[in-house]
Order: structure tokens, then sequence, then C-alpha cells
């Protein structure tokens, strides 16, 4: 009985061991590889997921745009992103006709969300289907007035509008997102880059890798967890050059390989 109990001793002595290299590989010494904010240190203690007005965590945070509001209106405009109108009774209207009656309603509102704990100061859309029940949009906050640039700073949220339903947390017509928003983000910031609205493209760490997030209304989603900025040409002028492109520190490719691995094994993708 002692050798038998001296043996789970051990067992459980190896397993606990095993459990806090795990923790301090997966929360401590691996995070801090792929961690990286040099291109903007001003953001590097800022939340990377909105908030719905009930403050549940609403939509990751995954793109990031250089430039004052009106390099970003010159931008979005010219890569077919139209503003989205803001929410009147007018324009709710509107959108309800456009899902039921299969019309398009290209520049539909969106539903507010928060961050940091005020409304987004701008929102974009770009028609996907034949009505406003599906579609690509992005909304952005203004969280630097000078960024490493010299520049003002905005973040946002890109993610594709699936389809009309009901919230799974409060019941509301909302809305559902597509799981993929890295796919809505490489999609933006390649309208941008075709268009010619871009100088610079680099990467910053945002929410981090996540399999399993939920949105306000319940909806699955996954990322990389990485914020793709664009630093934006200046009053509408087309950039006749490629934009430069700033590679990421090693760690982050080694993440982004082991993320798209898991992600890939799980059926995510």
């Amino acid at each position: 009985m002692s050798v038998l109990d001296g043996e789970t001793r051990k067992v459980l002595m190896w397993a606990l061991v095993a459990l806090v290299i795990w923790a301090a590989l997966a929360y401590v010494m691996l995070p801090r590889l792929w961690t990286h904010h040099e291109h903007q240190p001003g953001i590097k203690h800022m939340p990377m997921v909105t908030q719905t007005k009930q403050g549940i965590p609403g939509d990751p945070i995954d793109v990031g745009l250089v430039g004052t509001r009106e390099d970003i209106l010159h931008a979005m405009n010219a890569a077919g992103w139209l503003p989205a109108d803001p929410i009147t009774l007018k324009s709710s209207l509107d959108i309800v006709g456009s899902v039921l009656l299969r019309r398009p309603d290209p520049q539909a509102p969106v539903s507010p969300l928060y961050y940091d704990g005020r409304v987004e100061d701008l929102a974009f859309e770009k028609e996907v289907g034949r009505s406003a029940d599906r579609r690509d949009h992005v909304r952005f906050w203004k969280v630097l007035v000078s960024g490493k640039e010299g520049a003002p700073v905005w973040l946002g949220s890109a993610t594709y509008d699936k389809g009309v339903g009901l919230s799974h947390y409060t019941g509301a017509v909302t809305h559902h997102i597509g799981a993929n928003v890295d796919a809505v983000r490489d999609l933006l910031i390649d309208d941008l880059k075709a268009a010619g609205m871009v100088r610079t493209v680099y990467q910053v760490t945002g929410l981090g890798p996540t399999l399993f997030g939920r949105n306000g209304g319940g909806d699955r989603y996954y990322t990389d967890g990485e914020v793709t900025f664009a630093r934006l040409t200046t009053n509408g002028e087309k950039n006749p050059n490629p934009p430069t492109i700033v590679a990421s520190p090693p760690g982050v490719g080694v993440k982004n390989a082991v993320w798209g691995a898991a992600a890939s094994l799980l059926g995510v993708e």
C-alpha cells in the first residue's frame, strides 16, 4: 500500500510540475515572445475588445488606421467602402425593407458598439449580397491624437454580417457575424492597398490568438489576435508605389504558425 501511495504521489507531483510549466509557457513566457507594440506603443495597455451598450464583450479589435478623419474618409471611399447611415427611423425602415424585399441598401446603419465607454466615431460597409443582411463592415474609434508617426491613431473592428437573427444573449434582433474576423480585416487592408491609399502596413498585438471567442450577440469568432495597421496617404493622394510592409518579430511568426495548426486541427478554418 505504501509503495502504491508513493507511486501515486510521484505521479501527482509530476502532473503538478507539468501544470506549472504549461501555465508559465501559456500565460507568461510565450505571450512575451509574440507581444509587440513597437510601432504604436501608445495602445499597449488599451482594451482589445469592444462592448455592447449593456457592457457585454463585443467584437474584437482587429484593424487600425493612422491618419486624420479626412484621410480615412478619402481612403475608404476610394477602396469602395461607404459610410454607414446614422440610426434614424427612416434608415431603420430602409434596412428592414432591404432585408425583407431583397433590395440593396449600401449605406445601411450599423448597430452601435462601444469602446472605452463611447460609441464608434466612424462606420463603413461594403455590400456582399443583394440586401443589407449580408455585408462586410467596420467601426472605428479615434484612440490617440498623435501616435508614433505623429498622426491620429484609430482602432477598428472589422467583421462580416452573414445574416439577421436574434441575439443568443438578449433575444434582440441583430446581425450575426461570420466566425473568421481575420478574413474581413485582411480584405479591408487589401482594398485600401489596391486603391493606392496606404503608405505602410504593419501589425501590433491585439486580443491575442483566440479560437472560441463570443461577441455581444453570442456569435462565435476566431482570430490570430493581431491588429493590422495601415498608415494612410494624406489628402486622398494616391501612393504611386506599393506600400511598405513592415515584418513582425520572429516570435509572431511562430505564434501564427502554432495558432494556424491548432485552428486547422479544430476545424475552424
